[in-house]
């Protein structure tokens, strides 16, 4: 048997979005997060307490929006987050200057990928970053109400009849997703139809005429801001469409589908109710 020392030594290891094991010999205490996404995780694993570094738009919860920000997630300030002395930084793969975070890794930091693209990924990090900070209580709680809340809505739609759907990112460029990300799962989960699930391109750059040949019976749209639903009046120009002929322009609140975080499951909740709604004015 292992003595309490030699416990006590043993390092907290687990594995991040990029498969790597990520170890510390005690939990963390000085955290960095590179991404809006990654700071509503490392809050929501029970630790925000912990977070010294932050970047712009890290608005959720509301005292992120205290922590010192170094810069964007684009281009990081290297001298203000190194003088903050984080010992575990948050890296967001596809997001962050991997030149910046390589550089980062040499400096001696330890580095934690963050990119999930599956509900279960989400939980599951969540969960390691309670166990790098030590917080496992609230971050298993956190997770397991996000795996049970998936769960249900996954029981209640599983059997809907399918709907069409166009969910819009970005309008200047027209912007959407292919099967593999996230929102797309969402929209499955609720009993959508992707109408560009099969484009090569994770995030595919269309023209209105590409979605006017789809012809998608429900179309979404965040918007710039949780409550501008601006992007779906460009639609209401064509009557031929048969979302606009039905009225099925729906608006969600982008942060709420629009990162990958536990508080996807709210966001899924009104994209489901939404396209139940749709289904009604058939």
């Amino acid at each position: 048997m292992l003595s309490s020392s030699a416990l006590a030594e043993a390092p907290i290891c687990v594995v991040d979005d990029r498969g790597r094991d990520v170890c510390m010999v005690k939990p963390a205490q000085r955290i960095a997060a590179l991404s809006p996404g990654a700071t509503e995780l490392i809050y929501a694993a029970g630790a925000g307490d912990k977070v010294v570094a932050v970047v712009s738009f890290s608005d959720y919860p509301e005292e992120a929006k205290e922590v010192t920000s170094v810069g964007s997630h684009t281009r990081i300030d290297l001298e203000r987050l190194m003088s903050l002395q984080p010992d575990l930084v948050l890296a967001w793969g596809t997001g962050n200057p991997s030149e910046q975070i390589a550089l980062i890794e040499r400096l001696g930091l330890t580095v934690y990928y963050v990119e999930p693209h599956e509900f279960e990924s989400i939980a599951r990090n969540v969960e390691n970053m309670g166990i790098l900070a030590g917080t496992q209580g609230q971050a298993n709680t956190e997770a397991l109400r996000f795996r049970q809340g998936i769960q249900a809505l996954q029981a209640r739609y599983e059997a809907a009849p399918a709907i069409d759907v166009f969910y819009q990112i970005w309008q200047e460029p027209l912007m959407t997703m292919n099967g593999e990300h996230y929102m797309s799962k969402v929209v499955s989960l609720c009993g959508g139809v992707n109408v560009f699930a099969d484009s090569p391109r994770l995030i595919p750059r269309l023209n209105q005429e590409a979605v006017l040949l789809k012809n998608p019976e429900a179309i979404l749209a965040g918007g710039m801001g949780e409550r501008n639903a601006k992007w779906l009046s460009a639609w209401r120009a064509f009557p031929g469409l048969l979302a606009t002929q039905r009225d099925n322009l729906f608006f969600v609140p982008p942060s709420l589908i629009q990162r990958p975080t536990t508080r996807l499951l709210e966001g899924a909740e009104i994209l489901c109710q939404a396209l139940e709604t749709a289904r009604g004015r058939r």
